[in-house]
């Protein structure tokens, strides 16, 4: 289980990378991206052939990202997230958050490897504050049965 102070030190970066939103705007992707948007955090969309996404600028990989973005958000596959984390470590990304779904032990081996920071099975949702409603019902509930990190 990830601790509780890697979680924290993920959410103080205000500048995040995000690979899982969609021009269709019906993935979860999309949702996390709105969410952390309206939490106020500098998201920006990583899509190799969008422009843009919920008209926030998409750039098209990684290495277009600008100075500053040290944390990538993950919700995508996860042969997309390994390959993803190997191209965050060669460009200097030492957090990553892979949702639930995206992880791999691959990924999780990658992130070991490459000495990035990785938050794992559990939803950026629960933690970004003021988290919704559905999302504090998670929390509690991973609180009681003993799977909230600490």
């Amino acid at each position: 289980m990830v601790s509780r102070g890697v979680i924290d030190r993920f959410l103080e970066q205000r500048r995040l990378a995000l690979a899982g939103a969609s021009r269709g705007g019906s993935k979860f992707g999309n949702t996390v991206l709105r969410e952390l948007r309206g939490k106020g955090y500098d998201i920006i969309p990583v899509h190799p052939e969008a422009r843009q996404i919920d008209g926030v600028a998409c750039r098209a990989s990684l290495a277009d990202l600008p100075e500053g973005v040290e944390g990538l958000v993950l919700v995508v596959p996860p042969a997309q997230t390994e390959r993803l984390l190997r191209e965050a470590a060669a460009h200097g990304i030492r957090r990553a958050w892979i949702q639930p779904g995206a992880e791999s032990p691959a990924a999780l081996e990658i992130c070991r490897e490459a000495g990035i920071e990785a938050v794992h099975g559990v939803c950026i949702l629960m933690f970004a504050e003021p988290a919704g409603w559905i999302h504090r019902l998670h929390r509690g509930i991973n609180r009681l049965t003993g799977r909230l990190p600490r």
